[in-house]
């Protein structure tokens, strides 16, 4: 592998021994601190025309770090980002690490709802938010913690000439108002982040803390339950994560490795697998606001990024593409699929045109998020996730006594071990005390089969999750949505399979009796309490539901009814 004199540990690191092996435990900020003292001048971030180097990404760092801190924020505060991928997001949430404050990732595209319960359990005292996220936030700013909304814009960080292209006005000056897409009261108690940024003069020392305990994220996740609940990870967590994903791809060399991310950022997989990892590679950032086909083939033909973290369908969509021959992507050499389901035909079609390895993954946001991953070297095996990554073990168990494990290819529950699994749920200690066995072994309510070669494979979930274009989706959450609509006497919703999406939501509703609503009414419901993802894509209309013997619905018989009535409409044509 290419060793990396920068890092004395890295280099001490042995392939034949990997479980053995001991990450630093250092603040998530030594990844910056590392890459600029290696790489000062190297491009750290690259967005739509702007560039920031690394000494300059950590000087804003440091003083947005600073102006946290003169608004009253303090080790272990909460910070919320409801950021899409942009350099906002990457400042804001190191500058919150710089002081040990604590990240809460948000969905900018949140209703008020879903923000509302985030900001309140975690007890965030600051947001940084998109402008166009800042109505849902004035909205449930008064039942939060919240003292201080720190509001900023896409164009706050694209270059002149592309602000006049568009017509966007320039950005603020010595403390000028700064310019935004969505109209906000002039009297609206926000702060504008480019504001804050410029007139912070000093740089925040880095806090002192155990980085094994002190927590650099609360990610929220749904479980097993449905009710979102922050996995709380520390920077030990998130730095061992960053590591073990750049230990797998062991010819990647420092400064020289863009990555394309794409993924939002405020989700687990892109958090690690695109910023953390481009820290720990010292190398440029690529970052896209959303993916956008046009967007991905400009960002690609202009700085040839060797990595790019995907799902399934960003990877189909590039290409189906009737563009694709237009550009070249063969510098891309590094694709780890996460999310959902690798088939065969995505990753060839997509190696075919690239020459690179596309593998699938596996991770979860209680372990920041990535377990396990293919190799990428030619030894991946298609419909597996691979292997466990570095210092991270695995093992299938009896899913009703979990301390006793199966066979080699018996199916069973995947548990893992490692160092970037969290430390347990925020504020919820019954919950982490059932995800936790055997003196640490965390229960991912998967059901998996382990191959004799050491492989592992999802077959099934304890969870009934849906993942739809790589989001997560409880089924919970969207049918108490619909139950809120007068008229509703019972619903069910599942995932479907679905070629684009590898599953899609579909809501199976019983109308109470003389109730009118159709269709349209629900769907319109779900839209105004639930992110654009979650919204079924499918209502069906039944008289009842299948139950159980004590009353519960029975979700895998509707998936089953689903699937047979889907293979006999195909069978027909």
């Amino acid at each position: 592998m290419t060793r990396d004199d920068s890092r004395p540990w890295l280099a001490a690191y042995n392939p034949d021994t990997p479980a053995d092996f001991d990450f630093p435990s250092v603040p998530l900020t030594r990844l910056l601190d590392d890459a600029v003292a290696a790489f000062p001048d190297t491009v750290a971030i690259a967005f739509l025309g702007t560039v920031l180097t690394y000494r300059e990404l950590q000087e804003s760092v440091d003083r947005f770090g600073a102006a946290l801190t003169k608004l009253g924020v303090r080790s272990g505060d909460r910070v919320a980002l409801a950021l899409p991928n942009c350099p906002q997001m990457v400042i804001a949430f190191y500058a919150a690490a710089r002081i040990g404050a604590v990240v809460v990732s948000c969905n900018p595209l949140y209703t008020a709802r879903e923000l509302r319960h985030q900001l309140a359990d975690s007890g965030a005292v600051v947001i940084v938010c998109l402008d166009m996220a800042y109505p849902k936030v004035a909205e449930v700013r008064e039942q939060t913690p919240l003292r201080h909304v720190i509001v900023t814009s896409i164009p706050d960080y694209l270059p002149t000439v592309k602000r006049l292209l568009l017509h966007l006005p320039l950005p603020s000056i010595r403390g000028r108002r700064a310019a935004i897409s969505l109209p906000i009261p002039r009297d609206a108690p926000v702060l504008q982040f480019r504001d804050v940024l410029a007139r912070s003069k000093k740089r925040a020392p880095q806090a002192q803390f155990d980085a094994r305990e002190h927590l650099a994220a609360l990610q929220y996740t749904g479980g097993t339950t449905g009710v979102a609940k922050g996995a709380m990870l520390t920077h030990a967590n998130l730095v061992a994560n960053a590591y073990q994903a750049r230990l797998w791809v062991p010819e990647a060399r420092v400064g020289v490795e863009p990555v394309l991310a794409v993924v939002p950022m405020f989700h687990a997989y892109g958090m690690t697998g695109c910023m953390n990892l481009a820290m720990a590679l010292m190398s440029t950032l690529v970052m896209l606001p959303r993916f956008d086909i046009q967007m991905t083939f400009a960002a690609i033909d202009k700085w040839r990024p060797s990595i790019f973290m995907g799902v399934p369908p960003m990877y189909k969509a590039i290409t189906d593409s009737p563009d694709v021959g237009k550009h070249d992507l063969r510098s891309i050499r590094y694709c780890i699929s996460g999310a959902m389901k690798l088939t065969r035909e995505i990753q060839e079609g997509f190696e075919a045109l690239s020459g690179g390895h596309v593998v699938e993954g596996f991770g979860m946001s209680e372990c920041s998020p990535v377990t396990h991953v293919n190799p990428v070297d030619g030894r991946d095996r298609i419909g597996t996730i691979g292997l466990p990554l570095t210092g991270t073990l695995a093992r299938i168990v009896d899913p009703d006594a979990p301390t006793s494990p199966v066979q080699a290819g018996d199916r069973g529950e995947l548990l893992v071990r490692g160092p970037q699994v969290m430390k347990g749920y925020w504020n919820k200690p019954e919950e982490t005390a059932a995800a936790f066995v055997d003196g640490g072994w965390l229960r991912t309510g998967d059901i998996a089969v382990m191959d004799a070669d050491g492989y592992f494979s999802i077959v099934d979930r304890i969870k009934e999750l849906i993942i739809s274009g790589g989001f997560n989706v409880y089924p919970t959450e969207v049918e108490e949505a619909i139950r809120r609509l007068p008229g509703i006497e019972d619903v069910s919703v599942v995932g479907v399979p679905d070629g684009e999406f590898g599953e899609i939501v579909k809501a199976f509703v019983v109308l109470a009796p003389a109730a009118t609503v159709t269709a349209d009414d629900v769907l319109a419901q779900c839209r105004r309490e639930l992110t654009k993802y979650k919204v079924p894509r499918v209502i069906e209309f039944r008289d009842e539901l299948p139950r159980s013997i004590i009353g519960k619905v029975l979700r895998r018989v509707l998936v089953a009814e689903d699937r047979d009535k889907a293979a006999a409409a195909k069978g027909s044509n």
